[in-house]
């Protein structure tokens, strides 16, 4: 019996697969529900994370069309901030069930299922099927706007929409490290922009912040990740990668500059270097405490001047230590204010870091909570963009340690 239903379930699995090939986005939920009923469960809803990362959004097509979903405060946003399989009774027989939709670590939903019974080979098949739909969901949304305005709430800014356009996938994750980042406000950025990469046995990341909060500081701020991405995969060093960044802004933007923070991690030692263009300084969180002053060096001119004295950037190298969590930020997280005009501040945002790391929570939805603390914090409308970049070296055992 047990068999039997394996077979049942690659047998819907494929079917799914063929379908959804000649499909359009718009098929989807139907062919998501479909292969569902083959295996005896009742519904199929994919629900995908809308742009804030503050509610689920079911795809059309179920009948009646379910509501969207708050990630907090619901079982479905559970699953989603934990990416952890979770069930509950359902109205009025059976079982429901919700399974992360996973792009690696990446979060890009969850899949809610109904049935009369879960037993091990339909629960196998569940995840099965939620794996295969977010990469159909991935494929389709590639080439369709189907998705995207789904998971809009409000009217993108232009500025916003050129940025969106050019930022890779939230989180990265390897052996030996896990590098996540947020930014607000999403539908409203300005010149806030970040990168990460992987590179051989190395991680490249990236934090920006161009002058003003307009369209040509999008431009100016989509123009330095283009030229750090080409001086990367050019083969250049990190100083030389800022330096060409520099000459690229002082030639096309001549009255704009653009701070920012070029990071290269050596994943088999933990040796750290980077290159600070007249941006805040990074924090190193450690043992769950802040270091004081581990990445304090003189400072430098943004990105834009640096062409104009012909100095060499400084590239500066520390040693990390298996566990050590580092912070990349734009002044909007830090000078964000109350409408008591109180700022955010240093303190509440590494503690906000430390506390979630002691309690063991991911670093994604350490950032996805912080974020909407911060927007809280300023009557849900920041006047500045807010970035962060966060990552962690996670040395497998035996790997070399200073």
């Amino acid at each position: 019996m047990v068999e039997e239903m394996a077979q049942a379930g690659y047998r819907a699995l494929d079917a799914l697969m063929f379908d959804a090939e000649a499909g359009a986005p718009e098929d989807v939920p139907l062919l998501a529900a479909k292969a569902a009923s083959r295996m005896g469960l009742a519904e199929a809803t994919i629900y995908l994370a809308d742009v804030q990362q503050d509610r689920l959004v079911p795809l059309p097509g179920a009948q009646p069309e379910p509501p969207a979903l708050p990630i907090d405060g619901t079982l479905a946003g559970w699953c989603y901030r934990t990416s952890s399989v979770q069930t509950t009774e359902a109205e009025p027989t059976g079982l429901r069930v919700w399974i992360p939709m996973l792009d690696g670590v990446e979060r890009v939903g969850v899949l809610g299922l109904r049935g009369d019974r879960l037993d091990a080979p339909r629960l196998r098949f569940c995840r099965s099927l939620a794996t295969l739909l977010t990469m159909i969901v991935l494929t389709k949304g590639s080439h369709s706007d189907n998705y995207t305005r789904l998971q809009r709430s409000a009217p993108m800014r232009l500025s916003a929409e050129l940025l969106w356009a050019f930022l890779p996938p939230r989180t990265l994750n390897a052996r030996d490290v896990l590098c996540t980042a947020a930014l607000e406000p999403a539908y409203e950025m300005g010149g806030d922009s970040f990168d990460h990469a992987l590179v051989g046995s190395r991680m490249h990341a990236t934090v920006l912040d161009a002058m003003g909060h307009d369209l040509r500081a999008g431009l100016t701020s989509a123009v330095a990740l283009a030229g750090g991405r080409n001086a990367r995969r050019s083969g250049l060093g990190l100083g030389e990668l800022a330096e060409s960044v520099d000459e690229i802004l002082a030639a096309e933007f001549p009255t704009r500059y653009c701070t920012g923070v070029f990071v290269q991690l050596d994943l088999p030692t933990g040796e750290l270097e980077w290159v600070n263009c007249g941006h805040p300084v990074p924090l190193l969180i450690r043992g769950l405490r802040l270091v004081p002053g581990a990445f304090d060096r003189a400072p430098e001119l943004p990105l834009g001047f640096g062409a104009l004295t012909g100095q060499r950037r400084a590239v500066h190298r520390l040693s990390l230590r298996p566990g050590d969590r580092v912070l990349l930020y734009t002044d909007g997280v830090t000078d964000a204010r109350s409408s008591s005009g109180e700022r955010f501040g240093l303190k509440n945002f590494t503690e906000f870091i430390i506390r979630a790391t002691a309690a063991g929570e991911p670093a994604y939805e350490t950032l996805r909570r912080l974020i909407h603390a911060l927007l809280a914090h300023h009557d849900d409308r920041l006047t500045d963009d807010a970035t962060i970049v966060l990552f962690e070296w996670r040395p497998e055992r035996g790997a070399q340690t200073s």
